[in-house]
């Protein structure tokens, strides 16, 4: 049985060694007056299916096997290395950690968002680890290019210029204050959240807009909000929101968690419009709608005891309020609340997939929607201000949701089935499987350093996934239609994040150059994940979803392009690069790549200097 192969002769025979005739009962047995066994045909479905596998696997390790040995006997024939060793001997930089510690004589109001830089806002982190030397990084990077002139000599652009000397030449001037405050993206939570102490005596009608605004509000939730961050079932926050304004004009109040679900809805509804559209629809200036929508949602969440709740749409209201939360900038207060809500949420056991309870389908889609933007979130305020993802990839079994649209899911109480096109849900799932695939990612890091696993077995698991994902979306997705357009934007964005998670440290490694496949892998990611980030804020059809921008990328690609084309002016996708670099610095159109170059990197290792001596973080 051990290799699958069929036992027919008896088992007294077999046992003894004899040459068994195989009839029932066999000569030996009769003439030994022995009990005559023959064991049944392992012919069943499981051991069948289990056979297949393995003649699977089998094959698909002898073709690998057959691949390296052609691979390798190419490379000596060529002279060259082999390529999977190169990189499995590859180190991280070892400027780069995952913790942080900091002074206790520091000041608590400085804003831990760390500092703007044209379109880009880093901090102490970059791409979730802590870089405490990146002033130095810099400043060796600088001397390195102005050590070795030759990389410019066969440049056109040589005689357009000449060296930056500290002092001369353009700078991008700035006082600290505009640089390292909050942009207008960032929405601090009010300190009172967690603690309003005795003063519970304001009311819905203190925070309420009137019905027409609050119409045109749930109206922009359905256009700018919904399709990007879907948290709810629209035909049932619809009936919800007819019952609501019923209520209200009966003289009821409604319950606290609705109250919260309503004003959420509408809060992230107001920061998602700009400020002149607020100014002609509702005649105030966008921070104090937001401001007073924030207060409400925050009110009726204390209301209804979101910190012990145990009613899904109390925290579906909190997760709604985090979203327009954490965005572009993200401080500690964003992630201690996402952090909390990741324990109410399992505590809930919405970390258990809904169908393991006899859900309806609408319970059963709700539940993973929330779920899943919780991951989201968490993922975020990890890459943010660190230091690890607070959720792992075996804690929880909640499914992806349902790929079909919202009316489906009120046909019957049948289980639905995956449709095979573009749906209401298919931009949540895009989302949903990309995070999903960056939390293991993220894991798999931390196992190449402990030499655990290897890091050119999970580059192939991130090409493998990335292929999959077009295999199965891209043919779903028409261009010319603006939601659908979104999703192939966000597919590009979300898988070449992936490739930049895995390789940016070993870009500045000291102990070995990074591989040029590897290096020429890193660049194109980075580069499309820059034009992909770009075509989304500048396309005229994208307008209503660019608020959400900063959730998805930072930009902290550019400051690797940066570095790399600078030292190395000449690369073949110079021109896209610089393309790039141009929108998100924003850097003055006459100057040549060089001067952009070191100014931006001089203006950038001041701004980091200043705010790590404000910070005063231990080395």
């Amino acid at each position: 049985r051990r290799r699958n192969r069929q036992i027919t002769s008896c088992l007294e025979c077999r046992r003894r060694k004899l040459k068994c005739d195989k009839s029932a009962p066999c000569t030996n047995c009769t003439r030994f007056r022995r009990d005559c066994l023959y064991l049944a045909p392992a012919n069943d479905a499981q051991a069948q299916q289990k056979l297949a596998e393995i003649k699977e696997k089998m094959g698909a390790l002898e073709k690998n096997l057959e691949r390296e040995v052609a691979s390798r006997a190419q490379n000596a024939r060529l002279g060259g290395g082999n390529p999977i060793e190169e990189e499995d001997r590859l180190e991280p930089t070892p400027f780069t950690t995952l913790d942080n510690v900091y002074e206790d004589n520091n000041d608590d109001e400085l804003m831990d968002l760390g500092v703007q830089m044209g379109k880009m806002r880093i901090s102490e982190r970059i791409g979730g680890w802590i870089r405490p030397k990146l002033v130095d990084e810099i400043n060796d990077t600088l001397e390195d290019v102005k050590a070795d002139k030759s990389r410019y000599l066969a440049s056109p652009l040589q005689n357009d210029h000449h060296s930056l000397r500290p002092g001369a030449g353009p700078k991008l001037q700035a006082a600290p204050k505009s640089y390292i405050g909050p942009g207008p993206d960032y929405i601090a939570p009010a300190s009172s959240f967690f603690f309003p102490g005795t003063n519970m005596s304001t009311s819905l009608i203190d925070y309420l807009p009137s019905k027409t605004a609050s119409d045109q509000l749930v109206q922009q939730y359905w256009l700018a909000v919904h399709y990007m961050c879907r948290t709810v079932h629209r035909p049932t926050l619809e009936a919800q929101y007819a019952v609501f304004w019923g209520q209200i004009a009966t003289g009821s109040e409604p319950s606290p968690s609705i109250q919260a679900i309503m004003f959420a809805a509408m809060f992230s509804a107001a920061v998602s419009m700009s400020n002149d559209a607020v100014m002609q629809r509702f005649g105030t200036t966008k921070n104090a709608l937001v401001d007073s929508l924030r207060s409400g949602t925050e009110m009726a969440l204390a209301k209804a005891n979101f910190l012990r709740t145990i009613k899904v749409d109390t925290m579906q209201a909190f997760i709604m309020y985090l979203i327009p939360l954490v965005r572009a900038e993200v401080s500690r207060a964003h992630s201690a609340l996402v952090g909390t809500a990741i324990r109410l949420a399992e505590c809930m056991g919405l970390h258990r997939d809904g169908s393991h309870y006899n859900m309806t389908p609408v319970e059963v889609q709700v539940r993973r929607m929330i779920w899943h933007q919780l991951c989201f979130l968490d993922m975020r305020t990890c890459e943010a201000t660190g230091p690890r993802p607070q959720i792992r990839a075996e804690d929880y079994d909640t499914k992806i949701p349902w790929n079909v649209d919202d009316v489906d899911l009120l046909a019957d109480n049948a289980v639905p089935e995956d449709k095979m096109h573009w749906t209401d849900m298919t931009f949540m799932c895009i989302r949903a499987e990309c995070q999903e695939m960056r939390r293991k990612v993220w894991y798999d890091i931390l196992q190449i350093d402990k030499k655990k696993k290897s890091l050119t077995s999970v580059l192939v698991k991130i090409q493998k996934f990335i292929t999959s994902m077009h295999e199965k979306y891209k043919r779903m997705i028409d261009p010319t239609i603006p939601i659908q357009k979104l999703g192939d934007l966000m597919l590009e964005t979300l898988t070449k994040a992936l490739h930049l998670q895995c390789l940016h440290r070993y870009l500045f490694s000291t102990a070995q150059r990074m591989p040029d496949r590897l290096r020429q892998v890193l660049i194109e990611a980075g580069l499309s994940q820059m034009e992909t980030s770009i075509a989304l804020e500048t396309t005229p059809s994208m307008s209503h979803w660019v608020w959400y921008r900063g959730a998805f990328n930072q930009y902290h690609a550019a400051l690797l392009l940066l570095a790399e084309v600078y030292a190395y002016p000449m690369r073949k996708e110079a021109a896209r690069i610089w393309k790039c670099l141009d929108y998100i610095f924003e850097i003055p159109a006459h100057l040549a790549p060089k001067q952009k170059a070191e100014l931006v990197l001089t203006d950038l290792r001041d701004r980091m200097e200043f705010y790590h001596q404000m910070r005063k973080m231990k080395v």
